[in-house]
């Protein structure tokens, strides 16, 4: 059972994606919160799986509180998807970076969002396809900076490429085919990645690899 908390100061969204996620087996929300000190504290009582949250509800915005959640060793466990009416950049960007799993559009299908919430809760990121392309523009059009990311140099060849792959969209089955390796093998790859790079998700790991230059203005 996946269990989800819903962040919106809106009633009516909120209302409208607990018919939607509470009429499947697999999923159950296990709470509302109208701004994000209400969903931090929520989050902290009943510890979910994801915490679904507009990217600008009062007193905490849903980037401070996916910071938050990733510094606190006893939520471990919760994945942060974040929605908004628009991407830009800086959000984009902060977003991926504070350690967000997923970063969906409000405009999504119902069945894109239920497959979001179940792909972000077994581990993986999912980011929308505007998404991803707007991160690819910035890539193209600005020159990188200096990078923040730290445990960079302590990465293998293979964990860079993995990571560029990561950052492609690929699946692990895909990175693997791509490598000409095991799934298992790729996944080892990817998760020794995020470990020496500190990311709390393999989205963060997106950010990353754009903000170090992994990525290359063209495809590996």
């Amino acid at each position: 059972m996946i269990r989800v908390l819903l962040v919106d100061d809106q009633p009516l969204p909120r209302k409208g994606l607990r018919a939607l996620l509470d009429g499947h087996d697999d999923v159950q929300v296990v709470g509302e919160a109208a701004d994000g000190t209400q969903a931090l504290r929520m989050t902290r009582t009943h510890v979910p799986d994801v915490v679904l949250t507009d990217i600008r509800p009062p007193a905490v915005d849903g980037i401070e509180m996916t910071r938050r959640i990733v510094a606190d060793p006893a939520l471990a466990r919760v994945r942060v998807a974040i929605l908004t009416s628009h991407v830009f950049d800086t959000h984009v960007f902060d977003a991926l970076r504070a350690g967000a799993a997923g970063i969906l559009l409000k405009d999504t299908t119902a069945e894109e969002l239920l497959r979001a919430v179940r792909v972000i809760a077994r581990g993986d990121a999912l980011l929308a396809p505007s998404v991803t392309r707007t991160v690819i523009s910035r890539l193209v059009t600005q020159p990188l900076r200096t990078p923040r990311v730290t445990g960079l140099n302590e990465l293998t060849s293979r964990e860079r490429e993995a990571v560029a792959l990561v950052a492609r969209g690929l699946s692990t089955d895909q990175i693997a085919d791509r490598m000409v390796i095991s799934p298992l093998t790729a996944k080892t790859h990817i998760d020794r990645a995020k470990t020496k790079l500190h990311a709390r998700s393999r989205a963060q790991l997106v950010g990353f690899a754009y903000e170090a230059g992994l990525v290359g203005r063209r495809s590996p």
